[in-house]
Order: C-alpha cells, then sequence, then structure tokens
C-alpha cells in the first residue's frame, strides 16, 4: 500500500499533490451479512461524521443492556424450538401477542421486525459456514431456530399491523413452508451416516437455504416498503399536526437504518410528501423535523433525483432567505445542502438548479455562520459552504466578496461556536479551497489567519475517539495544505516563519506520534516546508535542509516514516 503511494507522489509535482489531499473525508452498522441477497443493508451514513455531511450520532449502549433487549427474542425462539412451533392454547396465545403489541409504538415494532430480521440473516449466514464445513448436527438445530424465528417476526408483525396485501400473505406462507422443508430435510441428514450420500445431498440443501434466503428477502422488502407507504399516506392525508409529527418522526427512525430503506422511501415518494410540508405554512413547526429527514433520504441517489424532480433546491434556498425561520430551520436546511453538495457523491452533477440558486444560498449560509447560537448550527452551516467549495468554484468568489473570511476566522476565535475538531476541520477546508485566489493572502493576513493555520498544526484529540482523530488529521493536513498555497505570498510566508511554523512542520514530519502516524499529514508537511525554505532558507538548520528539503520528495517520505522503526 504504501509503496504504491509513494509511486502515485512521485508521478505529480506538489502543487498536484497539495490539491489531491484536500477531498473531504467522510456516511450505520451493516445488518445483512455478506452472501444473502437481503432486502436492507445497513452503511456506514452519518458518521463520519461525520460529518461535513450529517450530525455525528454517538450512541453509548451497555453491553449488558443491549443483551437484555435481545434476551427475549432469544428466549422466544428457545420456547418455540422447546414446543415445537405448536401454541399451547390459541386463544391465549392470540391474547399475549395483543398485550405486547399494544405496549409499544409503531416505530418500535418496526425495530423489533428489523431485530428479528437481523437475528434471522446472521443465523442464515452461519449456517452456510456449518454445512461447508460438515457440521449437520449444527446445521438442523440452527435450522430449527431460524424456523422459529420467522415464525416468531411473522406473528409479531401481523399483530402490529393494520392490513397486509394478498401478495405479503402468499409470501408469508412460502417462506413458512421453505423454513419447514428446510428443517425436515436437515433432521434427515443428522440421520445418515454415509458420507458420500451426505455430499449428495448438499447441493439440494444449498438451494434450499438459497430460496429460504430469497424468500425472506423478499418479505422484508415488502413489509417494509408496506409501511413506508403507511407512514407516507399518514403525512399526506393528515391535517393533524401531532398525527404528522409522529409520522414524519417514525420515518425518520427508517431512514437511520441504512440506505436500502430510503431508497424505499424515496422511491415511494417520501421526498415529493416531505417537500409538501415544507412549503405549507401550517406545518412551520414541523420543518425541522421534516428538513432533517430529507437530509437523511437525499444520501441516496434515487432522493436526489426526486429533490430535483420537485423543485427541494429552490425551496431550501426560500427557507435559508426567509428571515421569519427559525434558526433550527434555517439550520436543518443547510444540513440538507451539505448532504446533496457532498463531494464523495457521484450523482451530484445533475443538480443543475442548484447553480441557480447558489448566490442566495452561499449567502444565507455565511449569514447562519456570522449568527450562529451554537456550535452545532455553525457546524451545519459551514459543512455546507465547504461542501460548495467542492462543487463549484465560483463559490469561492462569492465568499471572497462576502467577506466570509473575516467571518469565519472570527468564529474561531469564539471557543462556544467553534468548540470541535470537526468545526474546524469545516473552516480549513474552506480557507483551503478559497487560498487558490490571489486576493484572499491578504484576508488572512488582516484576519490575523496565519496564526490560526498554525495554531491547527497542533490540533490534537481530547477523547482519544476514532472519529475526531480522524478530524484532527484533517485539520493539520488542510492547514498545512493551506499554508503552502498562501506562502507564496511573500508577506504571508514572512508571517508564517516569524510565528515558528517551520520548527513546528519539521516537528511534523519527523515525530510521528505528533501526526498521529498519518501519511497525508506527513506529505502536506513536507510541501509546506518546501515552500516556506524558498522564502526564508535561513530558518532550516542544515540536518534538515539536507534530509526534508533538498532531497525528491519521496525520499525525504520514506525518511520520515522510517523514523519510527527501532533498530535496538
Amino acid at each position: 500500500m504504501k509503496r504504491a503511494f509513494i509511486k502515485w507522489i512521485v508521478d505529480r509535482d506538489v502543487q498536484m499533490l497539495l490539491s489531491s489531499f484536500l477531498a473531504a473525508d467522510c456516511d450505520l452498522w451493516r445488518r445483512i451479512h455478506k452472501g444473502i441477497n437481503m432486502a436492507f443493508k445497513g452503511e456506514d451514513h452519518l458518521d463520519s461524521l461525520p460529518l461535513p455531511v450529517q450530525r455525528m450520532h454517538l450512541i453509548q449502549v451497555d453491553s449488558v443492556q443491549r443483551w437484555m433487549e435481545d434476551l427475549k427474542l432469544m428466549t422466544d425462539c428457545e420456547c418455540m424450538c422447546i414446543l415445537q412451533s405448536k401454541p399451547i392454547s390459541a386463544e391465549k396465545d392470540e391474547q399475549n401477542e395483543l398485550i405486547l403489541s399494544s405496549q409499544y409504538s409503531t416505530s418500535d415494532n418496526l425495530q423489533l421486525l428489523l431485530k428479528r430480521a437481523w437475528i434471522i440473516s446472521t443465523e442464515l449466514t452461519k449456517i452456510a459456514q456449518k454445512l461447508e464445513k460438515n457440521r449437520w448436527q449444527r446445521v438442523h438445530s440452527m435450522t430449527v431456530r431460524v424456523n422459529c424465528h420467522v415464525r416468531s417476526m411473522i406473528n409479531e408483525y401481523n399483530a402490529f399491523t393494520r392490513s397486509s396485501s394478498e401478495e405479503m400473505n402468499q409470501l408469508e406462507k412460502l417462506l413458512i413452508d421453505k423454513c419447514s422443508e428446510f428443517t425436515a430435510f436437515t433432521e434427515r441428514c443428522i440421520q445418515i451416516e454415509d458420507e458420500q450420500m451426505l455430499r449428495s445431498m448438499k447441493s439440494c440443501i444449498n438451494e434450499t437455504l438459497t430460496t429460504v434466503a430469497q424468500y425472506f428477502g423478499q418479505l422484508i422488502e415488502l413489509v417494509l416498503t408496506h409501511e413506508a407507504q403507511n407512514l407516507l399516506r399518514q403525512i399526506e392525508s393528515s391535517d393533524s399536526v401531532y398525527i404528522t409529527e409522529s409520522a414524519i418522526n417514525s420515518l425518520f427512525s427508517l431512514t437511520q437504518e441504512g440506505t436500502h430503506l430510503c431508497r424505499i422511501i424515496a422511491k415511494e415518494g417520501g421526498v415529493v410528501a416531505l417537500f409538501k410540508i415544507c412549503r405549507q405554512d401550517y406545518f412551520r413547526c414541523l420543518y425541522p423535523q421534516t428538513l432533517r429527514t430529507l437530509a437523511s433520504i437525499c444520501c441516496v441517489e434515487e432522493g436526489m433525483h426526486q429533490l430535483e424532480k420537485v423543485d427541494g433546491i429552490l425551496c431550501l434556498a426560500d427557507i435559508l432567505t426567509d428571515n421569519t425561520h427559525s434558526e433550527a430551520t434555517h439550520a436543518e436546511a443547510a444540513a440538507v445542502i451539505a448532504q446533496i453538495t457532498s463531494p464523495h457523491l457521484t450523482f451530484t452533477q445533475h443538480l443543475s438548479s442548484f447553480l441557480e440558486n447558489m448566490e442566495e444560498i452561499v449567502t444565507a449560509l455565511v449569514k447562519l455562520c456570522q449568527e450562529a447560537s451554537s456550535g452545532e448550527v455553525f457546524l451545519l452551516a459551514s459543512a455546507a459552504l465547504a461542501n460548495i467549495t467542492f462543487f463549484d468554484t465560483m463559490a469561492c468568489e462569492m465568499l471572497l466578496q462576502l467577506n466570509a473570511m473575516k467571518i469565519l476566522l472570527a468564529a474561531c476565535s469564539d471557543k462556544h461556536i467553534v468548540d470541535t475538531p470537526y468545526s474546524r476541520d469545516q473552516v480549513v477546508t474552506i480557507l483551503a479551497n478559497m487560498s487558490v485566489l490571489d486576493q484572499c493572502a491578504s484576508e488572512i493576513i488582516q484576519g490575523n489567519g496565519v496564526q490560526l493555520l498554525m495554531e491547527m498544526l497542533f490540533e490534537r484529540s481530547s477523547s482519544g475517539n476514532s472519529a475526531e482523530v480522524a478530524a484532527c488529521e484533517r485539520v493539520q493536513q488542510k492547514s498545512a495544505v493551506t499554508l503552502a498555497r498562501l506562502s507564496r505570498d511573500p508577506e504571508v510566508a514572512d508571517a508564517a516563519v516569524k510565528l515558528s511554523c517551520i520548527p513546528r512542520l519539521i516537528k511534523l514530519c519527523r515525530s510521528p506520534t505528533e501526526r498521529n502516524n498519518s501519511d497525508s499529514v506527513l506529505v502536506a508537511c513536507l510541501a509546506a516546508l518546501r515552500r516556506l525554505a524558498v522564502m526564508s532558507p535561513e530558518g532550516l538548520e542544515d540536518s534538515d535542509f539536507q534530509q526534508l528539503v533538498k532531497p525528491r520528495l519521496v525520499d525525504s517520505f520514506l525518511l520520515c516514516t522510517n523514523m519510527e522503526e527501532s533498530f535496538v
């Protein structure tokens, strides 16, 4: 990996190298295992966050608490195994199911369904693994367990759903029948001692397992589509703020389960329905929740296409420029802008309407940054601006005209507003992209920006959290890139030298722990050091010049990456 990286940087000059490291780093835990064609998948969507694009949600669940939550699912299964899936009393069983379903809301019931589905998919994957190892006894016991889980899942869903289609009933019957057939098949296998005969039966078992997985996937797809349709029907038809709010919150919960659910919601008209809410003054109090849900749906291409079709960009521009809306509404609109302009999405090029409204949007976002009352609001607004500077080069010129540089630098001095490495990551991304403009140097000098860039070279994580550590690396890397670009101006280079940037850059190059062993930070620092050395060669000792400046960049890179090795 490192050799490939080294070869890559040799083929480019310093300026190309600097630009290559400016792409923003990014999208839930994976629910369905590889090899099974399931109908829903989890994907790393907000995280990243990370987020120049989305807010980070830190979920800390105690392992005992998680075990207690899952305990009911597992004990239900074991009880059903013992009872051979036959209830003692139909009437009592129905009563218990009704009591169980009445304790939970629609959102809770869907979460229970998704948990059960995740367990089933995991079991199916394990069955395939055990089958490969010819562990027939384990295959049979796990098949019985899957059979019970499938029946429990169907019973639980039918207990809380208001209606089910004929297609769903047929799929349920097909899945139950195929699971029963699978269980009977594996039971015969454990009674056979002839290894050759067992090997000949393996292909039939694999085929049955595949069919079970396909039926299961189709049923889950149908169930989730049905629930999405019900929620969207409530949103479109209800005049009650309470009912509409409940439906939107349930829809948002579904979007957090992965990109496949976002695709289902988008295909069923979720983006259209939510923008209808955003165009009705009657539902103004629901704008923040609605926009938050839209931001989640627009992480998939289907959502983006729907947004373009309903003139969603124009609606977002209207919301951002309307001063009668609350700051929370403006912040959530900024989050949608950040999502749809993410440089990591490959399907943003069709947003032609964005260019038509870009000036109004950029102006409103700069104002939101200036007037932000909290760190989260500033983070969302600055993330949107950072992504827009990647989205179109005209944005940098607009930001310069709007005095955005001065506003961002001033915000960084307020520790209540720019209070995390994630916010500083957005600010330095904007500065780095704006630094290609010649006029930017004077703005940096006037706003004491060189001092800020110097401070960012010392960015370190206080918590040790992996996402925060990655954000700190990006801050160090981009601040070095910005210094390298701006140091073509003698005044900026002189200010950087006076602020002792050169010693700090040398330390980042020579000490892997200072840069958290990041190769991208190393390359950016080497490039910045070489640029400053041209302007102020007297600031380097001879050994630093001979090792970090004079050799080819790749040789200096190799030297610095090998410094962490011990030859004692």
